[in-house]
């Protein structure tokens, strides 16, 4: 027998589902799928774009809600972690708000150590900083489509 999650829909395996937590047959990734989002990161870097966290969030089958984008951040984390360790640009910077097309404050956060960014997280100074970063991780990610 299915054990219920009160408020979350019918079982409790259907409410991970259905938050992104773990996938479903019907091909909606887990927002933890890291090889999943990183792909779906480098595809948008090779088309010099960046992506929106709803965006984002769809290419996995999901509707944006804070829950899921905060979800999703967790695995940006770890996709920039590794990439680090493996001398490759950032590919979180790629994710953004739609209303100001620069990252979320978390990204701001580690921004602060990874590059001792001490400026507003919005403006021109921001904005400057996030291009920067974004077209490296374009350049990097086209050169590897090349070679």
């Amino acid at each position: 027998m299915a054990r219920k999650a009160p408020g979350f829909g019918d079982t409790l395996g259907r409410w991970l589902v259905d938050e992104g937590l773990v996938p479903d047959e019907a091909g909606a990734g887990s927002l933890a799928d890291v090889p999943r989002v990183r792909t779906l990161l480098i595809a948008a870097a090779r088309e010099r774009r960046a992506l929106s966290y709803s965006e984002l969030l769809g290419g996995l089958g999901h509707r944006f809600t804070r829950p899921k984008m905060r979800a999703v951040c967790k695995t940006l984390d770890a996709i920039d972690a590794a990439g680090a360790a493996a001398g490759e640009p950032d590919l979180a910077v790629l994710v953004v708000r739609e209303t100001d097309r620069l990252p979320g404050q978390g990204w701001w956060i580690g921004a602060r150590e990874a590059y001792a960014y001490q400026g507003e997280w919005t403006g021109p100074e921001a904005a400057a900083l996030v291009a920067r970063l974004q077209a490296q991780a374009f350049d990097y990610w086209l050169a590897r489509k090349r070679g």
